[in-house]
């Protein structure tokens, strides 16, 4: 007996019903997406590839992220410059930082979600 994974992620928004869908247009995160081509859609829930998922909790007056919010939502992902490049076409403001980066865990970049969170996307270093 055992926890299989994450089983979905929960937070308060000002209105959830347009963050819900700025996540899911600009992202693909959310109820009716998939990671993997050729997956069916759910209409409730995100079909998500397999892979690492990081668990830990920070100390609370951590700097790592804005200390007027609670949480920080990191997605992983493919083709991080693809993606910087295409959120930025769309006007969203994307922060890299080299010191953010380890050759052995990968590379980072952040954003903020229209209510303010603060969104890590991290592409995983690739095994050599």
């Amino acid at each position: 007996m055992g926890v299989l994974g994450i089983g979905g992620i929960f937070f308060r928004a000002r209105d959830p019903k347009a963050l819900a869908a700025w996540y899911k247009e600009h992202l693909n995160v959310g109820a009716g997406c998939v990671a993997t081509p050729g997956v069916t859609p759910e209409p409730f829930s995100w079909q998500v590839e397999g892979g690492p998922l990081v668990f830990q909790p920070f100390k609370a007056d951590t700097d790592y992220w804005s200390t007027d919010k609670q949480f920080m939502l990191n997605l992983r992902v493919h083709d991080l410059d693809g993606l910087i490049a295409a959120l930025i076409a769309l006007s969203i403001e994307v922060i890299t930082k080299p010191e953010w980066n380890d050759p052995h865990v990968g590379r980072f970049a952040r954003l903020h979600d229209p209510e303010g969170n603060v969104v890590e996307l991290w592409e995983p270093a690739t095994a050599a």
